[in-house]
């Protein structure tokens, strides 16, 4: 096996025209994609190009082939990777279901998938152990160096800390993607300064402020506070695949009582349940005629057995709501905005109304049979507490527990905040089940012993299910999201 090597690179811009021998291949510079400029295609640190591939396809390929992707193959979705549960979507099924769905509609609308494709593979690489949860305790442990925020830790991920490519000086410049890729990356598309709260409390942002120099370029010619529309494609195909997805896991595994699906009786009080959860977007009234509408599909579930049959039945249901909510969109996309192309800045994505109910109602069906339950509290308690507890250990020992790339990154700190910032970096960066055993082994031999040293690797969801965060309708650009963002286990009552 050969031994793995940094990719060093010179800062060097290649001229789009310039041809310069290296070996049988040759340095080009392929042409931008129909709508995309070489702007879009420019990278944090200029690279020589012997490829025929297109600067966005490459930009795919390094992050699938990228350790941060693979790790989410660990982390908690909603129901936790710990559990025994063969067949449960991890972090990482979710986000190749959310890349597929977002090709798709990538393709109607003129824009290049790979963009949006690894713009979905992107979106949740920032997310530390035990999902949500998790984010909730390292943004409190975190609140004094400007907080945590998943989708900040990305970026940070995408530019800095994913080992690729280094400068002529050591430097990392991560992944070092295109303008194009990384700002489709950004679901908030501002800094903790300028943070947006959501309904449960929790600030939105996303860039912490020592990631400010690759934030300013790579939104160089952006609106202000502005999604571009491949990552409103991203964020909609995040919204699509975790309603359905997490709805298709939450039946198959037998949390959802199924009957009560089909019965009409029941939907006005599972709606009741929903409002907590799915946020004040919706009227009741709104929330049951979505739940009617999609109770009158042919293929909606009221009966449930776990046969080959039911299976394909449920499998069959899920591809005609991927269906009918990519479909609606693209659609209503198409006739608000006419250009071949909508890429970049030319257009927003629009979302019906009746589209964005229903896939509250999806979410709010897996949250008042999945998260509702006070049995859980305790273990999101148990988590925050482990992951909280784990952290102090970790800036308490310096650098002696902690991985080699990070020990390079304590070092290189310059002061108490930066060198807190590693540790966030750090215990991020675990896995579910390694941060138990880290937690385990670490204070162990620090002698802390909190109430976190008994959590259980428990078969239960350890992750809400987020509001929709997509526009529903093609209002102009501004300044912040127009629809909640996701939400938190602080949304749960006395959690």
């Amino acid at each position: 096996m050969g031994s793995a090597r940094a990719e060093a690179v010179t800062p060097a811009l290649i001229d789009s025209a310039a041809v310069t021998s290296h070996g049988p291949a040759a340095a080009v510079q392929s042409a931008p994609t129909s709508g995309y400029t070489l702007h879009d295609t420019e990278r944090p640190l200029a690279e020589e190009h012997y490829s025929r591939r297109s600067d966005f396809a490459r930009d795919r390929a390094r992050l699938l082939h990228s350790g941060a992707l693979r790790r989410l193959a660990a982390k908690t979705q909603v129901l936790s990777p710990t559990a025994d549960l063969d067949f449960a979507r991890n972090r990482l099924t979710h986000s190749l279901e959310v890349a597929q769905v977002g090709r798709e509609l990538a393709a109607s609308l003129g824009l290049d998938p790979d963009v949006v494709d690894t713009a979905c593979l992107a979106h949740d690489l920032g997310h530390p152990p035990f999902g949500h949860n998790g984010e909730r305790a390292l943004s409190e442990w975190a609140a004094d160096i400007g907080g945590f925020e998943g989708n900040a830790q990305s970026l940070r991920i995408l530019t800095r800390l994913e080992p690729k490519v280094f400068g002529a000086r050591s430097e990392s410049f991560g992944l070092n993607l295109t303008r194009a890729s990384l700002d489709a990356s950004c679901k908030y598309p501002w800094s903790v300064e300028d943070a947006v709260t959501d309904a449960s409390g929790r600030q939105k942002f996303g860039v912490y402020s020592d990631d400010t120099p690759v934030f300013t370029w790579l939104r160089e010619g952006a609106p202000a506070g502005v999604l571009c529309v491949e990552a409103q494609v991203m964020d909609l195909s995040d919204d699509i695949a975790y309603s359905v997805h997490d709805f298709e896991d939450a039946v198959l595994n037998g949390y959802i009582d199924v009957p009560a699906l089909g019965s009409r009786v029941d939907h006005d009080a599972l709606v009741s349940s929903m409002h907590s959860w799915v946020g004040g977007s919706f009227s009741h009234a709104e929330l049951i005629a979505a739940f009617d509408r999609l109770d009158s599909l042919d293929v909606w579930l009221d009966s449930w057995n776990g046969s080959r049959v039911d299976q394909a039945r449920l499998k069959n249901l899920t591809s005609q709501m991927i269906g009918r909510f990519a479909g609606s969109a693209t659609h209503a996309t198409r006739e608000a905005f006419t250009a071949d192309s909508l890429s970049r800045y030319n257009a927003n994505v629009v979302v019906p109304r009746s589209v964005a109910a229903e896939i509250a109602v999806l979410k709010g069906i897996v949250a008042a049979f999945v998260m509702a339950s006070t049995k859980r509290k305790p273990i999101y308690r148990a988590q925050r507490d482990l992951l909280v507890e784990l952290a102090e250990t970790l800036l308490a020992g310096g650098d002696r527990h902690l991985e080699p790339a990070f020990v390079d990154d304590w070092a290189a700190a310059g002061s108490d905040d930066s060198r807190k910032r590693v540790i966030v970096d750090q215990v991020a960066s675990l896995t579910d089940q390694s941060a138990l055993a880290w937690h385990g082994r670490l204070t162990a031999v620090s002698g802390v012993h909190g109430s976190a040293s008994s959590v259980p690797a428990a078969s239960v969801p350890t992750s809400p299910v987020p509001t929709s965060s997509v526009p529903t309708s093609p209002a102009p650009t501004s300044p912040a999201p127009t629809s909640p963002a996701p939400t938190s286990p602080a949304s749960e009552p006395g959690a």
